[in-house]
């Protein structure tokens, strides 16, 4: 007899019709990861993509954790979440909301339970990563709630820091480099954005030590220090050797204080989004010259 499911009066075994709709659920779920996964890890080979891991033992292997990256390119996602995988966690990530909006992303996204983010309505997002902290999972947020042009941390929303507060579970910083090279973004009002894959790069993430956040502590606070954390991350991965720019090469895709020509962050300005309830940044290059507000 199989393990695992009773058998029905008469010594039957159940059958996969009669098993709980919230299982089928939960395996349906699991195979729209799985297959996602599997899918862009066929694309990446494809692309010649090389990817490693630094630290990754700071990710628990079970019970819930809230991830803070930075973003610097649209897929920090995938690269942060096969890296997730190798250590058997299935990361949901709260997103753009209108990636729901695409077919069958839409039905991806909802399928592996990721939160769509509405800026203008952020509460429910909020409640969603909050109710998935209860059930145990890892909850990976993008506080700077949009790209960062100048491929610093930018300002940050104090929501990774109030989600902590108040759930009361770890928070492991996370930074994820070299993906802007594979699919650069527009750097400069005078360049045209497009999509343009390029083969061939190295990607590297980087887990920080995990730190839990007080029930009295002050969200400022607890996002400066974020921010120096994730700061501290990411400029270890962009000085590697490999993420280094050859000398006189105009590379715009490395930022300006480590030898790159990006704009810097103040020159990234009108480039950016930030959101009004962000965070001004203590942390980075030129931190007291750039503006928390621009919107």
């Amino acid at each position: 007899m199989a393990l695992g499911r009773p058998p029905l009066p008469g010594g039957r075994l159940p059958t996969a019709v009669q098993l709980s709709a919230a299982s089928r659920a939960s395996v349906s779920r699991e195979g729209w990861y799985a297959t996602t996964t599997l899918l862009g890890r066929v694309v990446l080979r494809g692309l010649e993509v090389r990817r490693d891991w630094h630290d990754e033992h700071h990710l628990p292997l079970s019970g819930p954790v809230l991830l803070a990256s930075n973003h610097a390119s649209f897929p920090d996602f995938v690269f942060v979440g096969e890296a997730g995988l190798s250590r058997g966690r299935r990361i949901r990530f709260l997103c753009r909301h209108d990636m729901w909006e695409v077919p069958v992303v839409g039905t991806a996204m909802r399928s592996m339970r990721h939160v769509p983010v509405d800026r203008e309505a952020p509460a429910a997002a909020y409640l969603a990563a909050r109710r998935l902290l209860a059930e145990g999972e890892p909850v990976c947020v993008f506080p700077e709630a949009g790209v960062s042009h100048s491929y610093t941390i930018r300002a940050l929303m104090p929501g990774v820091a109030a989600l902590a507060r108040e759930s009361g579970v770890p928070v492991v910083p996370v930074a994820v480099w070299g993906h802007q090279r594979l699919w650069p973004l527009r750097r400069h009002l005078d360049e045209r954005a497009g999509l343009s894959l390029h083969r061939g790069v190295r990607v590297d993430v980087a887990f920080g030590e995990p730190f839990t956040v007080a029930p009295d502590a002050d969200l400022v606070q607890v996002t400066h220090d974020l921010g120096q954390r994730m700061t501290h991350l990411l400029e270890g991965l962009q000085t590697m050797p490999h993420h280094t720019p050859r000398p006189g090469e105009r590379a715009r895709w490395h930022p300006a204080h480590l030898g790159g020509t990006a704009p810097t962050p103040v020159e990234a300005e009108p480039l950016d989004l930030v959101p009004r309830t962000a965070v001004r940044p203590t942390w980075g290059p030129c931190a007291s010259d750039v503006s928390t507000v621009r919107e």
